[in-house]
């Protein structure tokens, strides 16, 4: 980070006693020389004769952030019950502070920062930094984790930033529909994919298609999707595909919801089957197909995807969505 980018800090605080002023100067010490930010302390420009009203005009004017050390004296100036002659000083800096809160409350709410250092109570912070309404920050030790969320506010890094939000699937609104190849699949069978398919005429552009790769592979055609819970309806179009080898073929179709059967669709060319199916609540649908011809599989009840002839199937389930 280059200088430019670095935080300026300008530290105003009434010199209370000797031990007040020796602890604000250890304070901005450890900001300037540990933690690494641009801070500027009227003590460390004693090296020359200055005008002080001058030089204070100009650093609340140039600082990124103003501290504002908590104490008594600090209080009594920057309220306006301290004698005119009592700490001139600090009450020019808090007049000055003032102002630019009522020209623009919002952005100086968030440059002046109220400091609480340790010893030191939040009864000590003035008045118009309204401090049981605002934040204001303790510092216990001079660490990093003592000044973390301080520098929260400085960096606008806080310490328990926001988490990204995710989709909402509750409320009034229309549900959003998601098409399947959107969703996890957690297994499929060996010649299902997704991709385009035709079916009676109308094309599909996101849909699940089975065609195996050899007529004598056996074994469910299907494909499990995980739902999540997160969904109320599955809606597609199952027949079989108008580009198929075989136009005579008879295809079945089988809904399984976490593991129940829930409905069954026998289709053929020109005849397809609209399934429109209540899901709610489900977390894994399985999708089977499979042309009938031999006795179903023991395996997840599961039926055989050959017939006697050894032609393998060609189905498809257009766009199928879920809300």
């Amino acid at each position: 980070m280059s200088d430019r980018e670095v935080p300026r800090v300008f530290v105003t605080y009434a010199h209370d006693t000797p031990e007040h002023k020796a602890q604000v100067e250890k304070f901005a010490t450890f900001l300037r020389g540990v933690i690494g930010l641009d801070v500027h302390l009227d003590s460390w420009y004693d090296n020359v004769r200055r005008d002080w009203s001058l030089w204070a005009t100009q650093h609340l004017s140039e600082a990124d952030f103003i501290l504002v050390i908590a104490s008594a004296e600090y209080k009594r100036r920057a309220d306006g019950t301290a004698m005119p002659h009592e700490g001139r000083g600090s009450q020019f800096e808090a007049a000055i502070i003032r102002d630019n809160l009522t020209r623009d409350l919002r952005r100086e709410t968030e440059r002046v920062l109220p400091v609480v250092l340790p010893g030191r109570s939040i009864d000590e912070i003035p008045a118009f930094l309204n401090a049981h309404s605002t934040a204001r920050y303790h510092v216990g030790e001079f660490t990093e984790a003592g000044v973390a969320d301080l520098l929260a506010a400085i960096t606008g890094q806080g310490q328990y930033p926001m988490p990204r939000r995710g989709v909402w699937l509750g409320g009034a609104r229309e549900p959003r529909p998601v098409l399947a190849a959107e969703l996890p699949w957690t297994c499929a069978s060996q010649g299902v994919r997704r991709g385009a398919a035709s079916i009676d005429d109308v094309r599909y552009e996101h849909s699940i298609v089975l065609r195996p790769t050899t007529p004598t592979a056996t074994g469910p055609g299907f494909v499990e999707l995980d739902l999540g819970g997160h969904y109320q309806r599955f809606t597609t179009v199952a027949g079989v595909l108008d580009d198929a080898r075989d136009p005579f073929q008879v295809g079945h179709f089988r809904v399984l919801l976490d593991g129940k059967p829930r409905s069954e669709h026998a289709v053929a060319v020109g005849k397809p089957a609209t399934i429109d199916l209540d899901v709610t609540g489900a977390r894994v649908l399985r999708l089977e197909m499979s042309r009938p011809g031999v006795s179903a599989s023991p395996v997840r009840s599961a039926a055989v995807v050959v017939n006697r002839r050894g032609r393998p199937p060609e189905l498809g389930l257009g766009d199928p969505t879920v809300t």
